[in-house]
């Protein structure tokens, strides 16, 4: 290069370095909120009641007070790690790295399991006790480098930490496979292989950090389009979130500037709670569908219709609660867990609800 030449690289970074040139576009949003509000407005199929929203609110906050819901509730489940360290951290990025379709259409007893502690645990908590069993055998499951190691983590290995208690193998094994080796590889390429280095990238910003795992890892990255326009979910990028900021009660790798930006997390329970609390109507057509057991494909109008309106019903019913007592300690976050453990206490208690949606897709 000759004295006469510009060193565009380094022109470049010392503009970043310094903002020169650089356009502001304040502070991160994960746009999953507008896309929540866009589908609703333009939703045909799945309608919101406000009336039934306002009631919901007080029963709601009422339940809610009662238990005491918290953060602390997070830690208090007994599967759930309680160190307040990396290794928490690890743990959690596993779990929902793989925290998608749990769903079965076998009997109670025939379903994928886990059996641990004494305990038989299904859905989600089969995999919080399968990822704790492994730990107890030293395989290093929340390892990144691990997963990349396939000398160590075969396919064997990762079928015996994956096995069942039933029959019926975990479903979308192989994707899950796919995802820990995708991930650990990104992991390792742009991260130090650390989960440390990924949060502190997001320099304490829920909506960043958000953002940064849909933007490098595909397998978070929860979005679709609907009426011609794309729309974002990122269900599992936002729990990621929520719960670093549930186990770390918001300090620490929990510590986050803006986590009222993060929505509920649109899966399969929550909607069945906000049927069962009036809030959420389907048409005819989608109701029997689902009253049938029958399967609505990834992507669907129907499927992004009843995501897209849970995280808008959320939202309202957030509203509804800040307006019966606007200094309630509560988000998105603690009422997607709370109506979620509600869904599974109906689920163990045998109640009426309408069956949940059946998507099979390593989104939820």
């Amino acid at each position: 290069m000759s004295d006469d030449e510009v060193d565009l690289e380094l022109l470049d970074l010392l503009q970043k370095r310094f903002g020169i040139g650089v356009k502001d576009d304040g502070p991160p949003e994960t746009k999953v909120l507008e896309s929540a509000q866009f589908i609703c407005d333009n939703s045909v199929d799945v309608a919101l009641d406000m009336r039934s929203t306002k009631v919901a609110a007080q029963l709601v906050l009422d339940e809610m007070e009662k238990r005491e819901y918290s953060t602390k509730t997070w830690s208090e489940h007994e599967l759930h790690p309680k160190a307040k360290d990396e290794s928490t951290v690890n743990f959690i990025f596993t779990m929902d790295l793989l925290n998608f379709s749990f769903w079965s259409d076998k009997t109670e007893e025939e379903k994928f399991a886990v059996v641990y502690r004494g305990k038989r645990w299904t859905g989600y908590w089969s995999l919080v006790a399968l990822l704790q069993r492994a730990l107890d055998q030293d395989i290093p499951i929340t390892t990144p480098e691990f997963w990349l190691d396939e000398e160590r983590c075969t396919e064997d290995v990762l079928r015996a930490v994956f096995s069942s208690g039933t029959e019926e193998e975990i479903p979308l094994f192989d994707e899950r496979v796919r995802c820990l080796r995708e991930a650990g590889q990104i992991l390792e390429e742009e991260f130090d292989s650390s989960v440390v280095t990924l949060i502190e990238d997001a320099k304490g910003s829920a909506a960043g950090l958000v953002n940064l795992l849909a933007e490098k890892f595909p397998c978070f990255r929860d979005e679709g389009t609907f009426e011609r326009k794309k729309v974002r979910f990122l269900k599992r990028a936002q729990i990621l979130v929520a719960d670093l900021w549930a186990a770390f009660e918001g300090e620490g790798y929990g510590e986050f500037n803006d986590i009222d930006k993060i929505t509920m997390f649109a899966d399969y329970r929550i909607p069945q709670m906000l049927h069962s609390l009036g809030m959420m109507w389907y048409c005819p057509p989608l109701e029997n569908k689902l009253r049938r057991l029958e399967l609505i494909e990834s992507g669907h109008p129907w499927e992004m219709q009843i995501r897209g309106c849970s995280i808008w019903g959320v939202e309202l019913l957030r509203r509804e609660i800040l307006k019966l007592k606007p200094d309630a300690k509560v988000n998105a976050i603690l009422i997607d867990f709370f109506l979620y453990d509600q869904a599974k206490e109906k689920e163990r208690d045998e109640a009426e609800v309408i069956p949940h949606h059946r998507t099979r897709s390593i989104w939820y």
